[in-house]
């Protein structure tokens, strides 16, 4: 296609911006702060976190708690509500300003006499916008040339396209709403095929799509995650409630009975006291508040919030945009990748290296052509594209539009650097686009020279089939004999097992049709023949999400011997096992026997759009986790389907709207960098649960035991909502920045039906919370321990920072599964600032004094008493290793 459209100077544009508006849309609203806020004290966690707030307030009130007590449980309802209600809402902003950044929708516009490109924001009214298959219409506005399907399913609901032709640019319309126009076309439609130009009439939130934007609502999903955190969390409240009422009660069965020795008189006496009786209650209600307390996992939301932000910077700057959220928690438990070829698994930078002739002749070059079939192969090529050569602009950047198959052809004949061969400019009749399921592209025009004639170009074998002639050198049309085709297909044959990409180019006197059926016979010209070489880390990416147990199928639309080799190239076929496919051989499958034939798959060729779809679905239907690449218009139905649609940075935006994650450079290394971050974010969220829950554990067994041991509150309500306070809060920001460590692409995908708490992290809760208990027994019971300490109320503030430390000490075992401790530690420095810090305030806390001390029931201790409270606390770690050594010894 010719540069035609001078378009608006920069003058016009401020003009028409000032006077028409931007065409930036007004975001609907979206959930404020104190929205969120109100909502989260909805949570049934809060309610009860509130219910304990009132209890204790009451029981502060009748002389039977202190008020700091209130305070405490106060500062916990804050936790669970302000801070994880500021982090989420903070996180969320940030996500929507890094989609906006890097998902910005870019637009071919005519401007200044010249062809450029620029944001959707930026078109005001009177823009002539340039329009291709898989392109997002930016405003509302009329064709005033070409024609194209447009799918319109956004505004009207209906998936099948509608045709739209072209206007003369002096035609009004009165009802520019009107969407079954067939002139008229509205913003957020789509180009499913066909190209034309656009000139906008409406900007903004003056289109129908700005009016109805307006009454959008962003839509919530949640993750298979999510879903796992929101059922452990209501099963943690629900072995808080029971937790909290056995304690309660065994406190009273103690005080009533065992410490009356279960006499009746005793027992009668004790209860007509009813001040004491009265006390012992009170005692009862403040450890089930306690508990209920403890057990609640306040910091499990902003936590989710804390790693999948910060996460999601990280992939961006990896050159992967996470679209939706729920695509990056899936991640790791993909375990089937159907991905494209051409720029994913190879460079995608297309370079036409030769070209043969109907006799089998090659030419290494557009220039060493005869001169007669070089002006064939120039007209057939410069007429019979969706690319536009804008003669003004720099070489580099001369060649706009069409897909890399086309800007690759125009390279190779030179139209980034020379004009036209010969003859004046040709009219344009009718035009039928390139797609995957016709196989070929057609352009009809009226030519000086050629008078009117079809040019066609297409996949070999589709093209030469139909062929009954050739062009000599002379560019005189020759007899094509099956033995001339025969010879051809075999030298095709050995350039597509060479990994040479070829596509044939012809030319025929029947008309292009509008049913866009092949236009037969045909006159071959030859074929050009394209390289695209493998990326060189595609191949150490495979074989790491290979080894990851993802089964990736390549699917290509080339020949079978092409992507045979290049699967070879690439590490994808390393065994006889393995099969190559081509779209017929599928289409005669049963489904049946392509769910039974899917682990052997390795290839797709000559695939089409169809192809894509039924094999997700029959992945899925056998169970598994399926992802999918794709970038253009027909991909965006598999996209959708797929659990992950990943669409390129470099596709249709029809693409990149129905995948959940982006891949900004295209590249199958960036894809392997999203399962492993994907793995790493639910590593992180195990760490920290598996952590928490340990010092929940321990806190409650410390909690129950400590009556029966003759401690009424061996911890204090107000110490144990610091425990809680700092294990949510700090502990989130610590685990929330461990690294992707390469180890998590060796394991296994995760089963979307899997708990989030393995056997492992079980083993670990239980046993080391248990261990935790134990030391705290000891420490409580043995008379060694308390003459290491100089007096009572030293020994007790001592006790309150070994179970401080310990469990601090603990995340160390926590974070990672074997025994090195320290292993990627300093990738995540944020880690060890964190243990410094609590450690550190502990000891601050400990030696503050005043209304501190009294609060928090703490003295200062000598430096003596501090060495015996590390040493105690140390025994975490030889306790964490002896446990994980004798789980490796066992196998588990």
């Amino acid at each position: 296609m010719e540069y035609r459209f001078k378009g608006l100077t920069d003058q016009e544009v401020e003009h028409s911006r000032k006077l028409n508006g931007s065409n930036a849309v007004t975001p609907p609203e979206v959930e404020t702060f104190w929205d969120k806020l109100k909502d989260n004290f909805k949570d049934p966690m809060i309610v009860i976190l509130v219910v304990a707030l009132v209890i204790i307030v009451i029981l502060a009130a009748t002389g039977f708690a202190e008020w700091y007590e209130g305070v405490g449980i106060a500062a916990a309802v804050a936790l669970a509500t302000l801070v994880s209600t500021w982090s989420e809402h903070k996180n969320e902003q940030a996500f929507q300003k890094l989609q906006e950044e890097a998902s910005r929708i870019k637009v071919n516009v005519f401007r200044n006499n010249r062809v450029t490109v620029i944001d959707l924001d930026d078109v005001v009214t009177g823009d002539m916008i340039l329009l291709q298959p898989g392109d997002k219409i930016a405003a509302d506005g009329k064709l005033v040339a070409g024609e194209l399907k447009i799918n319109q399913a956004l505004l009207t609901g209906e998936p099948e396209p509608v045709t739209k032709k072209s206007c003369s640019p002096e035609a009004v319309f009165e009802d520019l709403r009107e969407l079954e126009n067939p002139h008229l076309l509205f913003r957020g439609t789509t180009v499913g095929d066909g190209e034309g130009v656009m000139e906008v009439l409406t900007v903004g939130d003056h289109s129908l799509y700005g009016k109805l934007a307006q009454e959008l609502q962003p839509q919530d999903r949640d993750g298979p995650l999510r879903i796992k955190l929101k059922k452990l969390a209501q099963d943690i409240a629900r072995f808080g409630y029971i937790g909290a009422t056995f304690i309660a009660l065994s406190f009273l069965f103690k005080q009533i009975f065992m410490d009356h020795h279960f006499d009746m008189g005793e027992i009668a006496a004790y209860m007509s006291q009813w001040q004491v009786f009265l006390y012992d209650i009170a005692t009862a209600a403040i450890l089930a508040v306690i508990i209920i307390v403890v057990a609640v996992p306040e910091g499990l939301p902003m936590m989710v919030a804390i790693v999948l932000a910060q996460n999601m910077r990280r992939l961006l700057d990896a050159n992967v945009l996470v679209r939706q959220l729920l695509g990056i928690e899936t991640a790791g438990s993909l375990n089937l990748l159907f991905s494209d070829k051409t720029g994913t698994i190879t460079k995608g930078q297309l370079e036409g290296v030769r070209f043969i002739t109907g006799p089998a002749q090659d030419y290494p070059d557009f220039q060493s052509l005869p001169p007669k079939l070089r002006f064939l192969l120039d007209t057939a090529l410069r007429e019979n594209t969706s690319c536009v050569i804008d003669p003004h602009a720099p070489p580099e950047q001369r060649i706009i539009g069409g897909n890399t198959t086309e800007r690759a052809l125009m390279k190779f004949i030179g139209a980034h650097h020379e004009p036209r061969e010969s003859g004046s400019k040709p009219e344009l009749v009718r035009t039928i686009l390139f797609n995957s399921s016709r196989k070929f592209s057609a352009a009809q025009i009226r030519h000086a020279e050629l008078g009117e004639i079809t040019l066609v170009k297409g996949v070999p074998e589709r093209i030469l089939e139909h062929c009954d002639t050739y062009y000599d050198d002379h560019g005189d049309p020759l007899p094509l004999s099956e033995d001339m085709k025969d010879k051809l297909t075999d030298n095709l044959e050995k350039l597509s097992e060479a990994a040479l990409r070829l596509l044939a180019i012809a030319t025929s006197k029947t008309p292009a049709e509008e049913n866009e059926h092949l236009p037969v016979p045909l006159t071959l010209i030859g074929f050009v023949g394209i390289r695209d070489e493998i990326r060189p880390e595609s191949k150490p990416a495979i074989e790491r999400v290979q080894e990851a147990g993802v089964h990736v199928v390549m699917i290509t639309g080339d020949k079978k011997e092409t992507a045979t080799a290049i699967a070879r190239e690439a590490g994808l076929i390393a065994s006889p096992d393995d099969e190559v496919i081509v779209s017929k051989e599928l289409e005669a499958m049963s489904d049946q026997e392509l769910k039974s034939r899917l682990p052997r798959l390795k290839v797709i060729a000559r695939s089409l759009p169809s192809d894509k779809s039924r094999l997700v679905q029959a992945a899925q239907e056998v169970g598994q986790v399926v992802g999918m690449t794709g970038d253009g218009v027909n991909d965006a139905p598999a996209l959708n389907k797929a659990d992950i649609g990943f669409g390129m940075g470099s596709g249709s935006e029809v693409a990149k709207e129905a995948s959940r994650i982006v891949i900004l450079d295209d590249n199958f290394s960036s894809i392997s960098q999203a399962i492993l971050y994907g793995r790493t974010i639910y590593h992180s969220i195990q760490k920290f649960i598996n952590y928490q829950l340990t010092v929940n554990v321990s806190a409650i067994l410390v909690a129950f035991l400590g009556p029966f041991l003759g401690f009424r509150l061996p911890l204090t309500m107000t110490q144990l909502l610091w425990v809680n306070l700092i294990m949510d809060t700090l502990a989130a920001l610590s685990f929330s920045g461990e690294p992707p460590v390469p180890e998590y692409m060796k394991e296994k995908p995760k089963d979307r039906e899997e708990s989030i708490i393995n056997k492992d992290m079980w083993s670990s809760i239980l046993f080391t919370g248990g261990f935790i208990a134990l030391m705290c027994v000891v420490f409580l019971k043995s008379s060694t321990i308390r003459g290491w300490f100089a007096t009572e109320e030293s020994y007790m503030s001592a006790f309150f920072a070994f179970f401080v430390i310990i469990n601090t000490l603990n995340q160390f075992n926590c974070r990672v599964p074997h025994l090195n401790l320290l292993a990627h530690i300093w990738e995540n420095k944020g880690f060890l600032r964190v243990v410094g810090i609590i450690i550190g305030v502990q000891i601050v806390l400990t030696h503050a004094g005043g209304v501190v001390g009294d609060v928090f029931r703490t003295t200062g201790l000598s430096p003596a008493e501090w060495a015996w409270v590390a040493l105690l606390s140390f025994t975490i770690i030889p306790f964490g290793l002896a446990r994980k050594a004798v789980r490796d010894g066992l196998g588990g």
